[in-house]
């Protein structure tokens, strides 16, 4: 009984789902270690998917959690925990980036000081893009994301044991820290990662581009979570389909947000023409990549917001799993949108290397989730919201 007054009993997660878990990642870390040996080149691109998509869960559930706390919402405050669990990818988000790390010359053209001496454009942007100031950039970025998750989370956790309700006041005051530290590492790091990728290319929105597609990654993942515990019985009891629909309706809004957000990029740079700009878009409307493209208006948007669109559908729980999933898989169809056109710029390079790394992310996500869930309650039942939360109706 917590502090409350909220029944719950911490019930262990069905070990099938932890078998799967690590027969993905073995599955996933034979395919990819065997794609390095035969082309790491190719490897590593795909390499950058796989950080960039964990990246997308691991920081957007973070940024959940905190503007739970920032905003004073109460009806998220029942499955926060869930979101809390994922946002532990961030700890082993170091590990993935390594071998993308030591393949940087493959990955990024201002890498090779040879390519960029007579580029006029590439030296004014070499204080910036240089190796030693992109790694010390990319160790602050992780940094800053583990200590925020790991202060907050803690925090989290103690109130479990203590119900103690300065421990939410601590955790709102580092809310309000973290949000504009958010907002500018997670802009950098997509620059860093992604937008570099075409040194010579501009856009004054692709840091929100990519922040709409994270956001929409942690919520479809921790919606998916939601809906299958609750299913099992292994949330508290007195989730209703109001918060199942809330869940919907974030999803929706987002989904809409990512199609503005992308729409106002395409059309920003449609309308100046500049060389500088127009080049990106127009590598991806050339041989099949055009049809890659189309099918992104289709996977990203078309699809999500038809199957979100109705009231109904926010609060059925079947379309729900199926939509995050689709939504999840919208997310790596993106960024591989986004990458893989400066490894094959003559067309859709596709085989079985693009399938071991999608299939190693679902394994760790399994696993990392699985490892915290295992001796942590899934549900904060020493927060004094819990039981507002529990109550909530539209």
């Amino acid at each position: 009984m917590s502090s409350t007054s909220i029944e719950y009993t911490k019930k262990d997660l069905p070990s099938n789902v932890t078998k799967l878990g690590a027969a993905l990642v073995v599955i996933g870390l034979v395919i990819t270690i065997l794609a390095y040996f035969i082309d790491h080149t190719r490897s590593a691109f795909n390499n950058l998917i796989l950080l960039m998509f964990l990246s997308s869960v691991g920081v957007g559930s973070l940024f959940l959690v905190v503007i739970e706390y920032l905003g004073g919402a109460v009806w998220s405050v029942p499955f926060r925990r869930i979101s809390e669990f994922f946002g532990a990818v961030l700890l082993i988000l170091p590990i993935i980036a390594i071998p993308v790390y030591f393949n940087l010359h493959d990955l990024f053209h201002w890498t090779h000081i040879e390519s960029v001496a007579g580029d006029k454009l590439l030296e004014e942007k070499s204080p910036y893009l240089n190796e030693m100031f992109f790694t010390i950039r990319v160790l602050a970025y992780f940094l800053i994301w583990i200590m925020f998750y790991l202060v907050i989370t803690r925090n989290s956790r103690k109130q479990d044991v203590s119900g103690d309700q300065k421990l939410t006041k601590k955790n709102i005051r580092y809310s309000a820290i973290f949000i504009p530290v958010f907002a500018i590492t997670l802009t950098f790091a997509s620059i860093d990662w992604l937008m570099s990728l075409e040194p010579h290319w501009f856009s004054t929105i692709f840091g929100i581009y990519y922040f709409s597609g994270t956001v929409l990654t942690a919520l479809a993942i921790a919606t998916f979570a939601i809906v299958s515990l609750n299913e099992k019985g292994l949330l508290v009891k007195g989730i209703t389909k109001d918060h199942y629909y809330s869940l919907g309706a974030l999803m929706f809004a987002f989904t809409n947000f990512w199609a503005y957000i992308a729409f106002s990029q395409y059309l920003l740079i449609w309308y100046a023409n500049l060389p500088e700009e127009t080049f990106w878009f127009l590598a991806r409307w050339e041989g099949s990549w055009m049809y890659f493209s189309i099918g992104l208006i289709i996977v990203r948007f078309l699809v999500p917001y038809i199957g979100l669109l109705s009231q109904p559908s926010k609060m059925n729980p079947k379309r729900l799993k199926i939509m995050s999933v689709w939504i999840l898989f919208a997310h790596i169809y993106d960024l591989y949108w986004l990458i893989m056109p400066t490894y094959s710029k003559d067309g859709i390079v596709f085989g079985w290397i693009e399938f071991g790394f999608p299939l190693l992310a679902g394994g760790i996500l399994i696993l990392v989730f699985n490892m915290r869930a295992k001796n942590q309650n899934l549900v904060p039942i020493g927060d004094p919201k819990l039981k507002r939360g529990l109550n909530f109706r539209l």
